[in-house]
């Protein structure tokens, strides 16, 4: 159980704007069990509603990283682009923060080639390969590492498909939500005061367009993975120390 000090939390979303939502003819009406009120056109928040949420989330992040469970993060808006990489490398999880292609999920062997091709020409570049090549050629061949790299970059470590998905920006990756519905996969996702909560998981209300309520968010559902992990690291320490605590008594009556 994760303990959650509420008051500093409001704080800490309040001061990075996650209150702030969309204009009041924008709004999706499935997200007034998360609206405040509404001001000078524009609805506020409940963030004691977003605090809730993301205790929950950050449970669940927990607990599934402690049992070994492979993360995919995603966010290709502007303002959620440097937040998904950053934190998704802090917690060791996959991400995509460029572009979301169509099918990465539901095509993934598709998507698994590629992966391989661009492992492949990152080895030929290590090895010096790609100097030994025609200058056409070999310009080909860093062009298409380089559109690679942009696109499946944060997908490189990934053999499998993911077991939980963290999505910042519902309207914006509304297809890898898609995808993710169809496989079964959930999602934990920050919604704005125009989103479906309904398709998410666990949707986590917050201002979506803001750098600050982003990073904010992210950073504690990043350190609950890394907590899930950590548990799960020491977790096999203590069944290690144990097992050969066990088998000490057997080796000596063997001798």
């Amino acid at each position: 159980m994760i303990t959650t000090d509420w008051h500093e939390e409001l704080r800490a979303l309040t001061k990075a704007g996650a209150h702030y939502g969309h204009p009041t003819s924008r709004w999706n009406p499935k997200m007034h069990p998360y609206i405040f009120r509404q001001k000078k056109g524009i609805h506020v928040i409940d963030l004691v509603q977003t605090v809730r949420l993301l205790s929950e989330a950050c449970q669940f992040l927990t607990v599934a990283a402690s049992k070994g469970k492979q993360f995919l993060w995603i966010g290709t808006k502007k303002q959620a682009s440097k937040a998904v990489m950053e934190h998704a490398k802090n917690a060791k999880c996959h991400f995509v923060n460029k572009k979301w292609l169509g099918g990465m999920l539901t095509n993934w062997p598709t998507v698994r080639r590629r992966i391989w091709k661009l492992q492949g020409l990152e080895a030929r570049e290590r090895n010096g390969y790609m100097e030994l090549l025609p200058k056409k050629e070999a310009s080909m061949k860093r062009k298409q590492l380089a559109r690679l790299r942009k696109y499946l970059g944060g997908m490189r470590h990934m053999t499998r498909l993911p077991d939980v998905v963290v999505l910042i920006g519902q309207k914006e990756e509304i297809t890898a939500l898609q995808e993710c519905a169809k496989l079964g996969i959930p999602t934990v996702c920050i919604v704005d005061t125009d989103c479906n909560p309904d398709l998410a998981y666990i949707p986590i209300p917050a201002n979506d367009d803001s750098t600050a309520s982003i990073g904010c968010i992210s950073e504690r559902l990043a350190g609950a993975i890394r907590r899930g992990y950590f548990l799960r690291n020491g977790k096999r320490t203590r069944s290690q120390a144990r097992m050969k605590h066990n088998k000490d008594p057997l080796v000596e009556v063997a001798i």
